[in-house]
């Protein structure tokens, strides 16, 4: 199987240009957001709760704990949620008719929560839609992990961050093109 396309920056913000006028703005960019500022799985997407993103106070967690029922080893871990993360969740959680702590965080148009699966043909439908081939579930991960590596974070620190057990596969989600190879070679 191929591995998912690796979006660059402007791809990203076409997409989310391309959801702001789309019938659920508000929980596409926080969908895409926090694939593509997480890290997580398209299932821990899927798997969270709305208490599991807001606090007792109303306000976005800076932490996430997801709990090993929820993560594709079953290995609890903490996901530290960005500033830029925090505010399209708060965007997003204040425009929810229904806020029960027990509820999905991201919810269907019928307001059941996705499935993994529905979330994996939900961001290759979103892909296609917008002409970025090779786009997929993945892509959000692979671009934080990409990106996090391109600005000298090291190896052991991204595949905590991804909740990876071993740096080998962490490895495997890091792109490398000619441009970075260049900029390699003039720091000699």
């Amino acid at each position: 199987m191929a591995q998912a396309k690796t979006l660059k920056q402007s791809e990203l913000d076409h997409v989310l240009e391309y959801v702001s006028k789309r019938k659920y703005p508000l929980r596409d960019r926080a969908i895409i957001l926090t694939s593509f500022l997480s890290g997580l799985r398209v299932g821990e997407i899927a798997a969270l709760h709305i208490s599991d993103v807001v606090a007792d106070d109303g306000s976005i967690k800076t932490e996430i704990r997801l709990r090993a029922e929820q993560t594709k080893g079953a290995h609890p871990r903490t996901v530290f949620v960005s500033s830029r993360l925090r505010e399209a969740l708060a965007t997003y959680h204040a425009s929810r008719a229904k806020t029960a702590p027990d509820l999905p965080f991201f919810h269907t148009s019928n307001r059941s929560g996705f499935s993994a699966n529905g979330l994996c043909v939900w961001f290759k439908s979103l892909y296609d839609r917008v002409g970025i081939s090779g786009g997929s579930s993945h892509s959000g991960r692979k671009f934080f992990i990409t990106t996090l590596a391109n600005k000298g974070i090291g190896v052991r620190i991204l595949a905590s961050l991804a909740g990876h057990r071993s740096i080998a596969v962490t490895q495997r989600y890091i792109d490398v093109n000619d441009e970075q190879k260049r900029n390699a070679v003039e720091l000699i």
